[in-house]
């Protein structure tokens, strides 16, 4: 990954932007992707799109949400300890002492999540871990005090920031699926440097964390022939995790190019075609049903949009410590930018019945 995109990776997942709350990440995406985009425009719910060759055929849509998991501020009680609301989907086994940020409208407040220490546990504390049973630490003296840095509704990040580890490892908060943002922006990039024939809107979609809202709305605004959306997957290549129950799926060995009931099966054949011709390595994801993305909501818009998915391993993922590999992201975006490369006008995707 060349110097600029790193950059833009670090500050992208630094950036807060919890689902429905995404803005600031969206106004760094849209920094980044104007220099090498005819245009960049958003709609009312924040999802930014990047248009390149608007006048080509076919439409092509690519997709990556930039939303995070996180919380929201719900209730604080009279000894001013805040209590909150899971945004998404979060383990609370990884919850307590966790340091987060609560995002309000004076700046930002540090805060720990409690609960009881060891010594006061019983015997079935672990069993009954649920998030209601937590709460935030922010050094108040009581509600009113608390009532002077917070209110309800403001939301909470956990204080995760950007860190390269070993060998092309990378870990951060949010790289499912800010990962997403990245693999689109760099795909733009590298198709603006080529001759187009395909109509090419790149979105970094909103709200997928909380329902895949966004890309819902961009599928039946853009009306595309074709799209590829891409995510984050689950990495099994650590201990304990059954490979016979959910595959095998390696960081560092390429992007998974997914097969299943939500993808056009010559979407994904074309997909394998051109990561074969261009020897990008990649592997396989059985999606027997849904695939929990953006592409589950694209491929059935308006009367259905031949669609794709890349998905780049992940380990951890939903908890401050994502760990990707970057020689993933950047093959997930070569193979992104190669696909739309080999289209034109006479492309068809429709089965051979």
């Amino acid at each position: 990954m060349n110097r600029q995109a790193k950059a833009f990776l670090e500050e992208f997942v630094n950036t807060p932007s919890p689902s429905g709350f995404e803005a600031p990440a969206q106004k760094i995406w849209k920094r980044y992707v104007e220099p090498f985009v005819d245009e960049v425009k958003s709609d009312i719910y924040g999802n930014t799109v990047a248009v390149l060759n608007a006048g080509g055929s076919p439409r092509v849509m690519l997709a990556g949400h930039c939303d995070e998991v996180g919380f929201m501020v719900s209730y604080i009680n009279k000894e001013g300890f805040i209590y909150f609301r899971p945004i998404g989907g979060i383990d609370p086994m990884i919850l307590p002492a966790m340091r987060v940020n609560i995002h309000t409208d004076k700046g930002v407040v540090k805060g720990a999540v409690g609960r009881r220490a060891i010594h006061m546990q019983q015997k079935d504390d672990k069993d009954k871990l649920r998030i209601k049973d937590h709460w935030i630490d922010i050094g108040a003296k009581n509600r009113k005090d608390a009532g002077k840095y917070v209110s309800v509704g403001d939301t909470i990040t956990f204080d995760s920031h950007y860190q390269e580890l070993q060998n092309g490892f990378v870990m951060a908060r949010g790289l499912d699926d800010k990962m997403g943002g990245v693999v689109v922006a760099e795909a733009l990039r590298l198709l603006s440097r080529r001759k187009l024939k395909a109509a090419v809107y790149g979105v970094s979609t909103v709200q997928e964390e909380c329902g895949i809202w966004g890309a819902r709305l961009q599928a039946f605004n853009l009306e595309p022939d074709v799209a590829v959306a891409t995510d984050v997957t689950n990495g099994t290549d650590t201990p304990g995790i059954s490979k016979e129950r959910f595959g095998d799926v390696q960081l560092g060995k390429g992007p998974e190019i997914a097969i299943g009931s939500a993808i056009n099966p010559l979407v994904e054949r074309r997909l394998r075609q051109v990561a074969r011709k261009w020897k990008i390595p990649f592997q396989r994801c059985a999606a027997a049903s849904h695939t929990g993305t953006d592409a589950d909501v694209i491929a059935p818009s308006r009367t259905g949009v031949a669609t794709g998915l890349i998905s780049v391993p992940n380990r951890y993922m939903h908890t401050p410590a994502e760990i990707i590999h970057l020689d993933d992201l950047d093959n997930a975006a070569k193979l992104m930018a190669e696909f739309v490369l080999s289209l034109d006008a006479k492309t068809s995707f429709h089965p051979d019945i």
